[in-house]
């Protein structure tokens, strides 16, 4: 088992509490299979679902968004329940294509459940594949994390791909200054403000739902409009096979006026 994480090296103040996280989880055993170099699944990631679902932000969405990790699977389920059309990301980017779309009819007129939908394995079956310039404005974001503060910072797993996204989404449009961006863990992922470190490409939550309560951060950090293709690493170009090709089209877009 990897005990620095997968993606290690990259900030050590991130590193540091990540090895705090994930070794926390596994010692009070709240976290459900392995935790290390993962956004962990946690003891009560359902009913951090449902205190999500609770807010009314949630409740008049049609698009949502979510990490493609296991403890988001109870919102994937609950949004497809509730008619919302999901958007999801190809785990890790390792395809040519970056996103899966879960239409609720579409899969209930396949009979597909929306239980086998939700996971990797289903999502990646039976989802629709689109480029990001086809996802449909979002009203509700979900981002996977490790670490979170109550002001609304967050650390992910390390691997900078749901910043990465946001800032995509943010330059086409496709996310605005008013989408809430939110986030579900255990009670024993949350870590002083000061212990999370926030670099310019970050983007803060709005909410950070638990199994045991709701925050909302009120964060007003300002937000990333687009992305800063100068940080984007080179590993990054040359594991996500599509990123180039986006680039290339974001630049020559903006180009174009």
């Amino acid at each position: 088992m990897d005990r620095e994480g997968r993606w290690a090296g990259r900030n050590a103040g991130k590193d540091a509490v990540r090895h705090d996280i994930w070794q926390r989880l596994e010692a009070l055993g709240v976290a459900v299979g392995p935790a290390w170099s993962m956004i962990p699944n946690f003891v009560g990631a359902d009913v951090a679902a449902w205190r999500l679902a609770q807010l009314d932000a949630w409740k008049s969405a049609r698009t949502i968004k979510t990490n493609p990790d296991h403890p988001q699977i109870p919102i994937r389920i609950r949004a497809l329940y509730e008619g919302k059309v999901v958007y999801t990301p190809v785990p890790y980017l390792t395809r040519d294509f970056p996103y899966l779309r879960l239409d609720p009819k579409k899969l209930a007129e396949r009979d597909i459940s929306f239980e086998l939908a939700a996971t990797a394995q289903g999502f990646m079956e039976y989802g629709e594949r689109v480029e990001f310039e086809q996802i449909e404005p979002l009203d509700f974001c979900v981002v996977g994390s490790v670490a979170v503060g109550r002001n609304g910072g967050r650390t992910g797993k390390g691997a900078g791909f749901a910043d990465l996204e946001t800032g995509i989404f943010r330059e086409l449009g496709i996310v605005g200054a008013s989408t809430p961006m939110t986030t579900t863990v255990h009670s024993a992922q949350i870590v002083s403000d000061s212990a999370v470190v926030i670099e310019s490409h970050d983007t803060p939550l709005d909410y950070i739902a638990t199994e045991t309560e709701m925050i909302e951060t009120r964060n007003a950090m300002p937000r990333p409009d687009g992305v800063e293709w100068a940080k984007v690493r080179s590993d990054q170009f040359d594991n996500i096979p599509f990123l180039t090709a986006l680039r290339d089209r974001m630049i020559g877009r903006q180009a174009g006026g």
